[in-house]
């Protein structure tokens, strides 16, 4: 068993109304000010105003951007950090799914030491705390809310950055289950399969603890048993809460545990197509477990119980049956079936498997790969 570590410095409170408790937490932070971070369909939904309502209550100002877009660029965390330090805000929200969370950690870093976003990349850079934050995810998808990694998209060279630090860990953290209730229902799909694929690959990487493992079936229980009618559904206030917690739970589990091939293939095609995060995520999951199957020491078997509505005993489990009832679950929420379905050329599947090999994720993938590895895998993920 691997030496390991772990620590949960962070407030989390759960449950239906939870916005409401924003000023309440705002007020013992002492906020004179708060900046928050979200994006356009937040905006014209109305609930950007509702946590400004909220902070109102406590005589908080707030002043907002909310132009943050699927694939946060470089430029839009630039735009951002320059309307943060106009606003002379002491806190920042950050309200939305993974790309608004993203963004609020790389403006609460740039906001305390300036700079640019890519002088942080990699792992250990942020060299202190940064600007207080608060995070309040509306879709169950990224758990970004309880990881300690920014991802932004460096469209200069086509490349998702990684800035990780135990500093860019959200102080506070409100999971509100009426949140995500309204999410469209593609979003809904891709965000609950990425939220899965958290789970999966934490699980199964090879620096994965019992403390990690914990927060790993925890989340495939509860996606697994609930993904389907939540996407059907979302104005399910169980189903909600569960697929929420689910998240939470994978977010926990990756960020002590990293993730796997999945992950290091998915960003490229994010960064060169424009694909959203969690669709990439699931068109490529079926081909890497497959993959990843010669290393399986019985930990397959225990994903395929989670995620599949009848399964076979242990004796009659074969991990083929793992990949089937994936692809069936992504038929299922109508998710197309490979890459070149959402644009992908294969002439530039060489460019993606060199900066799917920068990813730190290979390290821990279960099975050795190596660059052509991850180009047999792109190609068959485009069959």
């Amino acid at each position: 068993m691997n030496t390991f570590s772990f620590s949960l410095p962070q407030n989390i409170k759960f449950g239906r109304g939870s916005l409401d408790e924003l000023s309440k937490i705002a007020e013992t932070m002492k906020v004179k000010k708060a900046f928050i971070v979200s994006g356009p369909h937040l905006f014209k939904a109305g609930l950007v105003s509702k946590c400004a309502e909220s902070l109102a209550r406590a005589g908080i100002s707030s002043e907002s951007f909310t132009e943050t877009e699927g694939n946060p660029s470089v430029e839009t965390v630039n735009k951002a950090t320059e309307y943060f330090k106009k606003s002379h805000a002491d806190i920042i929200v950050a309200f939305g799914g993974g790309s608004p969370i993203d963004v609020a950690k790389a403006v609460a870093i740039l906001g305390k030491y300036g700079g640019d976003i890519t002088d942080y990349e990699g792992v250990g850079k942020v060299p202190g705390p940064v600007i207080p934050m608060i995070a309040i995810p509306t879709t169950a998808g990224t758990g970004s809310e309880v990881t300690a990694f920014s991802v932004i998209t460096d469209h200069f060279r086509n490349y998702k950055l990684t800035v990780g630090s135990n500093y860019l860990l959200p102080e506070h953290v409100l999971l509100d289950p009426d949140l995500i209730k309204t999410v469209p229902v593609r979003t809904a799909a891709f965000c609950g399969v990425d939220a899965m694929v958290h789970a999966l690959e934490a699980y199964i990487s090879k620096a994965s603890s019992p403390f990690s493992d914990m927060m790993s079936i925890k989340a495939l229980e509860l996606i697994g048993a609930n993904i389907k009618p939540y996407v059907a559904d979302r104005s399910n206030d169980d189903v909600a809460g569960a697929m929420l917690l689910g998240s939470l739970f994978a977010g926990i589990a990756f960020s002590h545990a990293r993730l796997g091939n999945v992950h290091a293939m998915s960003h490229p095609v994010s960064a060169y197509y424009d694909v959203p995060h969690g669709l990439a995520n699931a068109i490529i999951l079926p081909v890497v477990v497959e993959y990843n199957a010669l290393s399986d020491q019985g930990k397959y078997y225990e994903i395929y119980k989670r995620i599949c509505s009848n399964p076979v005993t242990k004796k009659e489990f074969r991990s083929k049956m793992l990949v089937e009832e994936i692809r069936a679950l992504n038929h299922t929420l109508d998710i197309p079936w490979s890459l070149k379905d959402v644009g992908v050329k294969e002439d530039m599947i060489s460019a993606m498997a060199e900066d799917a090999m920068k990813s730190g994720n290979i390290a821990v993938n279960p099975r050795t790969t190596t660059k052509s590895d991850i180009e047999e895998l792109y190609k068959k993920a485009m069959a």
